[in-house]
């Protein structure tokens, strides 16, 4: 951690401190409210999230055309859909449905798929 930033255990008490105080939410609208003033607001592209994700860095600059972008946003909503819908999941590491847990891993038929 930069030392500018002072001893890690102030750091880390400020941070447990700042979300009840609202200065997250504070910085949020901020940011937010400069956009608009800018005509920069797209608020259908804003996620805020304590992961970190790595683009490669051939992805720097990346144009992303309107028919590419109304085909991964339908494809989303495609995938909600099917999830609200109690679509089962897909298992990551060989592409088979996951166990239906809702009835112990019986199928439809009484057969057990565990």
């Amino acid at each position: 951690m930069p030392s500018e930033f002072g001893p890690w255990p102030t750091v880390y008490g400020r941070f447990r401190v700042w979300p009840d105080a609202g200065v997250f939410s504070a910085l949020l609208e901020g940011t937010i409210a400069e956009a608009a003033r800018r005509g920069q607001t797209d608020l259908s592209l804003v996620s805020v999230d304590s992961t970190t994700a790595r683009a490669h860095h051939d992805a720097a600059g990346m144009y992303i055309g309107k028919e590419v972008m109304d085909a991964l946003e339908e494809a989303a909503a495609d995938q909600e859909r099917a999830r609200q819908k109690g679509a089962p999941r897909r298992n990551r590491t060989d592409g088979s449905d996951a166990p239906d847990r809702k009835n112990g891993g019986t199928s439809d038929d009484g057969t057990s798929s565990v």
